[in-house]
């Protein structure tokens, strides 16, 4: 019966927007459930001229309207941020925001996270599962399957596209990570960037990170370069990214009061930080100095006995061990543990500096706005990051590669570590992550337990949620981040479309958590009651779980596939070994009831096996299946739809700057050979004639007093060849050719040599190799140089080199450059264009 009624309600919508199609207009009742809503009907009577008609109705000419007394929507998520990294969950990092929105709105410990950034971003943004949308992983890593195909489906609209076509203003400023890598460039499509999923206005970046001094900034779909200074509390400065977005919000929040002041905004305000590159400003740099030299064995202790006096976690929580492969504090000499701490410090510096920016557009709230405006503030999109490895990382590429920095090589760049033009790209070590992470279980990526998925989250909403001067309001119904968008939809009043742009809308997965507030009841009324998410998956690079409320018990059962230290090879998916939790007594997952010896052994390991069977039933509705844990395999581009796919001769022209590597011909472990025609001046010729990449990775064709120069960034260390002549002027063909000494795309970064041409004729320098310049280049990057762009004529963002400042414009005109790559051998592709 109800699959009936279900079929009948399909076909009923498909009625309704064939009906609309036809101009005729649908019942008021139903206009809410379909959107865009239907154009006003007019009103009156019309004549044959105007002086024969009725009086004009205007209403035909308004736009929809929120409904009345509409709360203002802030939504503030931070990345890469662990469960007790803030002063307010027993971290020793100043965040004075959350502070004062604990003191004055509802904390809540048991929210969670899908343990990765871009998921948990498709997630929040629709209200639906990270694989149900297509997120299943970052879409760096995209797969032709529907759970992780990076794209969100049509099918679920965001909660700014349902806002938006109820009469919101909408604006997303930061981090994106919602768009393919193949679909980044100028070319687009864009239907997946902000603008083609609600927001009105959008001002940040696109990718996964971004360099703070130095971000590839877009505003809506347009790249633009950010200034070189900021007014910093009335002093020049250099720039920063946060300040930036938290001024351009601030901006935006005013013109809407300005202009609109009874319409509701929804503002998302994402910042990059805290994930890596740490970058804070040089006034936040000294603060946290020695503040970290007992280690991280030490801090986690620290901020567990720190969170039972706050009463985040309750008094009997058991603080978990230190994983093995997460080395111990005494396992690094006193030199070491100088520039390990100087690790957190900068972080501990950069999750200030960003919680501060955070207040300055909290405070921006027009003063009349403020009681109707609810924020949310959601403090990381997953746990503390171990991207950085044993020993952290002076460049975040250099990890993403598979490669990594032993401890001496940390101690040389610590002291510069972050700083502006310093060369450094850094994370902190995993250890710093884990310790944060407290009182849980490992990092962001482990789904499979806390330390990955949970994250602290404060709302605050003045005319609904009353202060409680004398005591904190804490929530403890677990809850997850699909939560939100159905959150949104009943504190505004508005209603979960079914058909959205004509196309049928999943139904929304996640439950409102209103009730933990005591929407439109008493505060009390919410701070006992039972949970409503009863049942949640969790998966991420075949790290699983599952939880399920069953009122006396809440059972959690986890597996961990893929540990994010170590080099023990990866089991079979079926070897996987599970643990079973029982979280109603066990708030951090430290009692294994698998392996307990107890009467109820037995029913326990039955209980286990239930819930397996649970996963497999749950990964089955949200497209959790085929399980996936290859890493570096799936970032091949080749994987995903390109317009550089089969093609292996590109020509591009001046001005042709900002195209992301992902969609810039991969010229990586290949052969390849770059041809440019210009006009040199007579006077001064230098500058940039093509650039990929930047301080992380990357090359660069250029001319520098009068020499033809070429740099390849191997990550950081910097491979140079020069021409003996100086190059000539006026009409000039230069080039510089590229032969891999590796296999065709092999990803193994092995040598290459390098030859530059002027004229057809070979003029590269040698003398500084014997008169050979074979395998010039003793390495190269085997996966990806950098998240910066490729440019003709210039090298915007950071400098692939520091023998120029960026962008170091090229004196003279560029006519064309042409890039030609070997093609593959016949034996690995079908293409046409095979070599035998």
């Amino acid at each position: 019966m109800k699959e009936t009624l279900l079929k009948l309600k399909i076909l009923l919508n498909f009625l309704v927007v064939l009906i609309f199609s036809l101009g005729v207009l649908v019942p008021p009742a139903l206009a809410q459930e379909i959107l865009p809503q239907p154009d006003p009907e007019f009103q009156g009577d019309i004549g044959v001229t105007y002086e024969t008609s009725g009086p004009p109705d205007k209403s035909i000419m308004e736009s929809p309207e929120a409904p009345e007394d509409a709360p203002n929507i802030v939504l503030v998520l931070l990345d890469d941020v662990g469960f007790g990294s803030s002063e307010t969950f027993g971290g020793s990092i100043k965040t004075p925001t959350l502070e004062t929105l604990a003191d004055e709105g509802i904390t809540y410990n048991r929210f969670h996270t899908t343990a990765l950034c871009a998921p948990t971003r498709a997630a929040l943004l629709t209200g639906r599962n990270h694989h149900s949308v297509g997120s299943g992983v970052i879409q760096e890593l995209a797969t032709g399957y529907p759970g992780y195909k990076g794209l969100i489906p049509k099918s679920t609209a965001t909660i700014a596209e349902v806002l938006k076509e109820n009469g919101y203003s909408t604006a997303w400023f930061g981090k994106n990570h919602n768009v393919p890598d193949n679909q980044t460039s100028m070319v687009g499509p864009f239907d997946r960037w902000p603008n083609g999923l609600g927001f009105d206005y959008f001002y940040g970046f696109i990718g996964g990170e971004t360099d703070q001094w130095y971000p590839a900034l877009y505003e809506n779909e347009n790249p633009i370069d950010p200034p070189a200074k900021m007014m910093y509390n009335g002093k020049k400065e250099d720039y920063n990214l946060t300040h930036d977005l938290a001024d351009k919000a601030i901006g935006w929040m005013n013109n809407q009061h300005s202009i609109a002041p009874d319409r509701p905004f929804f503002l998302y305000f994402a910042p990059g930080a805290t994930h890596s590159p740490h970058q804070p400003p040089d006034s936040y740099r000294d603060k946290y100095k020695g503040v970290f030299d007992d280690g991280w064995d030490e801090e986690r202790v620290k901020i567990y006995n720190r969170q039972k006096a706050l009463n985040i976690i309750p008094a009997e929580t058991e603080l978990t061990p230190r994983p093995e492969g997460i080395p111990a504090w005494e396992d690094f000499d006193d030199s070491a543990h100088v520039a390990l701490a100087k690790e957190m410090e900068i972080y501990a510096a950069f999750l200030e500096y960003t919680d501060v920016e955070v207040g300055r557009v909290l405070r921006a709230i027009p003063e009349d706005e403020v009681d109707n405006t609810m924020i949310i503030y959601i403090v990381g999109d997953n746990g503390g990051s171990a991207g950085g490895g044993v020993n952290g990382t002076c460049n975040t590429m250099k990890n993403l590669n598979g490669l990594g920095y032993n401890i001496e090589e940390i101690k040389e760049c610590a002291e510069d570590w972050g700083g502006r033009d310093s060369g450094t790209s850094p994370g902190y070590a995993i250890g710093w992550a884990w310790a944060t992470d407290a009182p849980f279980q490992w990092t962001k990526e482990i789904a499979s337990h806390f330390g990955g998925t949970r994250n602290p989250m404060i709302i605050k909403w003045p005319e609904v949620i009353r202060p409680t001067p004398n005591r904190r309001e804490i929530r403890d119904q677990f809850h997850h981040v699909i939560d939100i968008a159905p959150t949104i939809l009943e504190v505004t009043g508005i209603q979960e479309p079914e058909i959205v742009n004509s196309i049928q809308q999943q139904p929304i997965e996640g439950v409102s958590l209103a009730y933990t507030f005591g929407f439109g009841k008493k505060l009390d009324s919410g701070k006992n009651a039972e949970g409503t998410h009863k049942t949640q998956y969790f998966e991420m690079y075949g790290n699983r779980a599952i939880y399920k409320d069953e009122g006396e018990h809440e059972w959690m059962a986890s597996t961990i596939h893929a540990k994010p230290v170590g080099d023990e090879p990866l089991k079979d998916f079926d070897e996987d070994e599970w643990e079973l939790y029982d979280l109603k007594d066990d708030f951090s997952q430290y009692d294994d009831l698998s392996k307990s010896e107890s009467e109820e052994k037995d029913v326990y390991l039955d209980k286990l096996e239930e819930l397996k069977d649970l996963f497999l039933v749950e990964g089955g509705k949200y497209n959790v299946f085929p399980l996936d844990d290859r890493f570096v395999e799936r970032g091949d581009v080749n994987l995903r739809p390109s317009f550089t796919a089969g093609r292996y001769h590109f020509k591009f022209y001046e001005g042709a700057v900002r195209l992301p590597e992902g969609t810039a011909p991969d010229v990586k472990s290949k052969s390849h050979q770059v041809t440019a025609e210009v006009t040199i001046p007579k006077r001064r010729p230098k500058g940039v004639i093509l650039a990929l990449g930047g301080e992380t990775g990357g090359y660069s064709f250029y001319i520098k007093d009068k020499k033809l120069h070429y740099t390849y960034n191997f990550l950081g260390t910097h491979y140079d060849v020069v021409s003996q002549e100086d190059v000539p002027t006026g009409d000039v063909e230069l080039g510089f050719k590229f032969e891999y000494s590796g296999d065709y795309g092999d990803g193994a970064g092995k040598a290459a040599t390098v030859n530059l041409f002027i004229d057809g004729n070979q003029v590269t320098d040698c003398t500084n190799n014997s008169n050979d310049c074979t395998d010039n280049i003793t390495q190269t990057v085997p996966a990806r140089f950098s998240l910066e762009t490729q440019d003709v004529g210039m090298d915007l963002l950071t400098p692939v080199t520091h023998k120029y400042k960026s962008p170091f414009k090229f004196r003279g005109t560029i006519d064309q450059v042409t890039i030609d790559i070997e093609p593959p051998p016949c034996s690995e592709s079908e293409s046409e264009d095979c070599i035998e």
